[in-house]
Parts: structure tokens; sequence; C-alpha cells
């Protein structure tokens, strides 16, 4: 899996299958044309009495964020009209139930999980594809570098072969590198050439065997193919915020997965999960090199889905969205502190995307709009914070500085530095109902869906719209100014690390989500006092945007509460096909949790003393260490040094650092000379 050059275009081994364009440009005439009229008509609201300095960084603000809005806009317009002529279509593949003769890996990355959560979907994944007419392998790709977490996976792997699943395997890495692209780039490596496809889940994925078994008939009907990604529902929301997002996702989702696919086609997207991959497409074309520079825009790839998906295309493989497939689903953060957290990482390595843009050559121009799409999802937030800001500095100058009426030319009217409220309000309107349209499209799909219909109903769905936007709508000013903050740290140098995302409930006290939304909420009470000195009227304009700030700390508390989820869920709001009819990949997970409940892992004084415990997991941690001849792995050496140091297995393990730790489980022929010499050290007078 050779890292590819970003500044040679490679020679292209498949023809590439041509999208139709009038697609495209259809998508980007009624963005441009959309973005356009926005424009002049903010224009002409300015343009009153002339435009100022200000009134023109004004409008150079307002246009770049009407033209994201408004590409959005087309695309999900598009989208509805793609998802409701799908519904009753089918694909011809789905229909073959044949034997698939190519090998599925089905690789589970993960890295200082729960246990019982992974394994559990593991082992019922696992479980559905036993007698499936395929062959499916399920490989746990473990980068877990806490030393208890190690232990614990290698006791609940050992469960699941002693349940009989045969078709599982586990591998932990022993030195981390490249993070998660890394994982995928060691597994390909060294066993991808056993496979034709590879599945990739999430630590959060489900997926149902049906859904896995037409992604892999898919691929073998269209050789041409090296990706396809699904569009996964969010399930297992249980706070208000997650059963919010859940509800988006599933309403939502199809119909803006339809219009991307709908528009990309050959030259769709990966979103790191959740998709199928042909292993010799991104063996020979999607080797990710590493940036020149520092950390957070140099090192290895972050957001590497995206530049895996342009590089395969690049190489002329097809990269295909299927929206629908329905059979996928993932966990989403159930607060708005995970939320925040997952997008400081995503933040940066999309910024990181700047960088593959100006060196790589040969990218289709569709996938460079993608890493573009996703760079605007960030930037966007400071955009969108200095329109207000620009906007409170323009109604400042008109309150409260004597104003220059009059020209250094002789002129008969003062200059009146005002702005044309009728069509300002206009403009507000239009524009919301712009931003706003993909909800009352929402309304509409699930009015035409038969399983919206038949599970929800249409009067609930419409009532979710409304709860879900009135949320989202509180949230979107604390999302801005977080991700605001967020980019500025990763434009400054401050590298994200490597934290593992949090799966279950938030279960933050009231003081640490204060301190979290400290500075949204002094952002707002500025904005508010800026605006209010204005006038009153001015403040009452600007309220919906600084509401959000100004309680930020109890609104996402509040939102993040189990017990409102359970309410709202006990009302009928915000509910989803899924909470009616559980998927059975979802379930099928929880139910095997309970087969894990009680998992004993030795303690690592027990690996010391008992060498029957040592040969019971000897042969799970990864043989494999990628140094050098002449490398020495530091935390490994100063393990082995402190044996000599101490004389007894609790001083040594006391003596350890977690590095350490997990250092010697990784290497058990060193564990078995390092307890051989404390069994044969006496003990200190």
């Amino acid at each position: 899996m050779p890292a590819q050059s970003f500044a040679k275009k490679p020679d292209k081994r498949h023809g590439l299958v041509p999208s139709r364009r009038w697609r495209k440009a259809a998508v980007g005439v009624a963005g441009v044309a959309t973005s356009v009229w926005g424009t002049a008509e903010m224009y002409r609201v300015l343009d009153v009495a002339g435009v100022t300095t200000l009134e023109w960084i004004l409008l150079a603000l307002f246009a770049v964020n009407i033209c994201w809005i408004a590409f959005s806009f087309a695309s999900a317009t598009f989208g509805l009209a793609a998802a409701l002529a799908g519904m009753r279509a089918g694909r011809k593949a789905d229909r073959d139930e044949s034997p698939i003769k190519g090998r599925t890996a089905i690789a589970f990355p993960i890295y200082n999980e729960e246990v019982r959560r992974v394994f559990a979907t593991v082992a019922a994944t696992a479980e559905t594809l036993k007698d499936a007419p395929g062959a499916f392998d399920c490989f746990i790709l473990s980068d877990t570098t806490d030393p208890e977490i190690a232990l614990e996976e290698e006791a609940a792997f050992l469960k699941l072969r002693e349940r009989g699943a045969d078709n599982v395997y586990y591998r932990r890495r022993t030195i981390n590198r490249a993070r998660k692209a890394g994982n995928i780039h060691d597994f390909v490596s060294r066993w991808g050439g056993r496979y034709d496809y590879m599945i990739v889940f999430d630590a959060d994925s489900y997926m149902e065997a049906d859904t896995i078994l037409k992604l892999a008939r898919r691929m073998e009907a269209a050789p041409d193919i090296g990706l396809i990604q699904t569009v996964p529902k969010l399930v297992g929301g249980e706070t208000l915020f997650g059963r919010a997002q859940q509800f988006a996702s599933s309403l939502y989702g199809p119909m803006l997965g339809s219009g991307i696919a709908w528009w990309a086609q050959s030259e769709g997207n990966f979103w790191g999960h959740n998709a199928i991959i042909r292993t010799l497409a991104l063996a020979e074309a999607a080797g990710l090199p590493e940036m020149p520079g520092r950390a957070p825009f140099g090192g290895n790839i972050l957001s590497h889905d995206f530049v895996e998906a342009a590089l395969l295309r690049r190489a002329g493989w097809r990269v295909r969205i299927d929206p629908d497939l329905n059979g996928s689903y993932e966990e989403g953060p159930p607060t708005m502190i995970d939320m925040i957290t997952r997008d400081r990482r995503w933040c940066q390595g999309n910024l990181q995307h700047m960088a593959v843009l100006a060196r790589g050559r040969g990218l289709k121009w569709t996938n460079r709009l993608h890493l573009g799409m996703g760079i605007w999802a960030y930037l966007s937030s400071p955009a969108w914070l200095l329109f207000i800001l620009i906007g409170l500095a323009l109604s400042l100058q008109n309150s409260f500085l004597i104003p220059k009426y009059f020209g250094e030319s002789a002129m008969l009217f003062p200059s009146w530095p005002i702005i044309d409220p009728a069509r300002a309000l206009n403009l507000f309107i239009i524009t919301m109902g712009i931003l706003f349209a993909p909800k009352l499209y929402g309304m509409i799909y699930a009015a035409a869906s038969a399983k919206w219909r038949n599970s929800v109903g249409v009067g609930r769905s419409a009532a979710g719209v409304i709860s879900e936007t009135l949320i989202s709508a509180l949230a979107a000013p604390i999302l801005m100014a977080e991700q605001t903050w967020a980019v500025i740290s990763v434009l400054s140098g401050q590298d994200s690390g490597w934290s593992p995302q949090k799966r279950g409930a938030g279960n933050y006290t009231f003081i640490d989500v204060l301190r979290r939304h400290a500075l949204a909420t002094i952002l707002g009470i500025v904005l508010f006092a800026l605006a209010l000195a204005i006038s009153p009227i001015f403040a009452a304009w600007l309220s919906p945007a600084v509401a959000g700030l100004i309680l930020a700390a109890p609104l996402s508390y509040f939102i993040g509460s189990e017990a409102l989820g359970r309410a709202t869920r006990k009302a009928g709001l915000l509910m989803t096909p899924q909470e009616h009819a559980v998927p059975p990949a979802f379930a099928a997970s929880r139910r095997e949790q309970e087969n894990l409940d009680e998992l004993a892992p030795p303690a690592f004084q027990t690996l010391l003393t008992d060498g029957s415990a040592r040969e019971r997991r000897r042969a799970l941690p990864d043989a494999h260490w990628p140094l050098l001849e002449t490398d020495v792995h530091i935390p490994l050496a100063i393990a082995r040094a402190r044996a000599d140091r101490v004389n007894t297995p609790p001083a040594f393990e006391a003596a350890l650092s977690k590095p350490e730790l997990l250092a010697l489980l990784n290497a058990p022929v060193i564990l078995d000379r390092v307890a051989d010499k404390l069994a044969d050290t006496p003990p200190a007078s």
C-alpha cells in the first residue's frame, strides 16, 4: 500500500466512467443563481447612499455565506426529488441470491473504546454472517493504549472464541502510527491480499446482514467501483440532544444523501465507516503520504476518508454513495459537549485539507468540492460571527459616531449611512426560507414515505420537525462560537491530539457544562449588551442569535439529559421508524452485551506469577514491531530496566507507567523473562 504522491498524477489503470455533467451543472447553476440574487439584493440593501468600507466587508461576508446556504439548498432540492423517485426503485444486483464469490473482511478499528459495546457488535455481526452465501471474517483492529482496556479486550475476544465465533480475529498494534488511517493501512498491507473487499465499521456502527450482502453483490456487479458509501442513520439516542440528532439524520439524511449521490455520481465521498471498499483499489491507489511540516497541518492526514475517496477516483476507480441501502446505522454523540470535542478533531483534519487541495494534482473537481465543503463546514462559523460583528460595528458607528455626511466635493444633500429596511426584511425572510427549506422537505418526505406514515405518522413527523428545528436553532449559535474557537486554535498551531470518542451518556455536572461553555456565554452577553446599547429593537432582532449563547450552559445541560429524552419519547416527539421497530443489528448487539457482563481479565500481577495465564494470551498480541534493526522501543526498554531494580511483582507494577506496562503486554516473550527474573529474585530482607 504505497504512499501516493500529491505532486505527480498517477498512471490510470482503469478507464474513468464519466458522470452526467448536466446533473452537476444543474445543481451548480441553481446554487450560483441563488447566490448571485441574494448578493445583489444585499447590495441594494446597503447601497442607499453609497457603500462604505465596512459595508463592502459585510457584503463580502454575506456573499461567501449565502453561497454555502444556496448550494446546500440546491442539493437538498434535487435530493428530495431523487429520494421520492427512488422509493420504489430496486437494483438487479440486490435480487441476486447466488453465492458471493469474493471474500470480505469486516474491519472494526477501535481505540480505547468501551469493550462490551464494541465486542457485542462484533459478535452479533459475525453470528448473522456465519451462514451467509459468501466468506465474511470480522477483524478487531485495536489501537488501544490503555493496558487495562487491552486486557479486557483480550478477555472479551477469548470469550467470543469460546462461544464459537471462529470467524472473528483480533489484532492489537504494538506501535500506533498514523492513527486510524495507519491502523487500516497496517491491516491492508499485511492481510488485505486475502480479501477482495473490506467493510469498515466505526466503534459505534451497526449494519444489517442483508445490507452487507447487498454491498458485496453490488461490488461484484461493478468491477470498476472502488468504494460504495452507505448513508447511516443514527440510533440509540437517549438524551434529548441525541434524540434530536437521531431524528434529523433519519428524516433528512436519506434526502440529503440522495442529493449528494445524484450530482456527485462516480465522484462520491467516503465518510470513514459504514462503507465497502475494494481492497486492491485501496492498496494500489489510496495510500496516504505524510504531510510536510508539523501538526496541526503537517504530519499524518487526520480526516483520511475524503482524501482516500479523491485518490481512488484520481486513479480511475468509481466512488459511489448509495442512499437506498437502509440497514446502515451508527450512534451519535449524546451531548453537545461530546459533539464539540469530536468536532475539534474533525476541524483540524478538515482544515488540513487546504494543504491537500494546494498540493494534489489530478484530483477531480468534484472531489475538490467535497474537500472544500468539509473545510467550509468549519470556516463558515467564524465567517458568520464576523458578519454579526461587522453588522454591530456598522450600527454602533451610526448610533454613536459623528458620520461624515458630506464628501470633499460640493453636495446638495448629505450622504446618510442608512440601509433599506424593507429590502432588508424581505431578504431576511427569503434567506431564512432557503436555510430552513430542508426542514420543509423533511415533512414532504415523511408524508410520502410509507415507513414514516405507518410508524410515526404525518402529524408526529411534523411535530418532530418543529421540535428539532427549535433545538438546532438554539444550539447553532453555541456551535458557531465553539467552532470559531476550534478554527482559531488550529490556525494558532494547537494539535487536537487523539482521544477516544465518548459513546454513552454524558453525566456532566452543571459546573462542568458551565465551565465548558464559559466563552460562548461571555460572547453572548457582550453581543447583547452592544445590541442593547444601539437600541432595544436592534437587540430584539439579534436575540435569536444571542439567546443560545447566553443560555449555552443551561441549554447544553438540559438537552443532554436522559430524563428529557425519555419524556419526549413518552410524548411521541422526535420519534423515528427505528424507535418503533428497533433495527435487528442494533438489538442483537444490545443482547450480546449481556453475554459479556462477566468479563474477568487477569490482573497484571497475575500474569507475572501465573505462567498458564500468560500462555493463554500468548498468541493475542501482535508479534510485529515496526522498528528498524537498530531502533529501540523506549517504554519496553525502560520496563525491562525496571525489572533489575525491584524484586516483587507489586513493586514492579507500581514502578511502571501505562506505556511501559502496555509494552510488556505487547511483548509476551519479554514478559516471560521479566516474570522468571522476578520469581528467581529473593525478597529484600
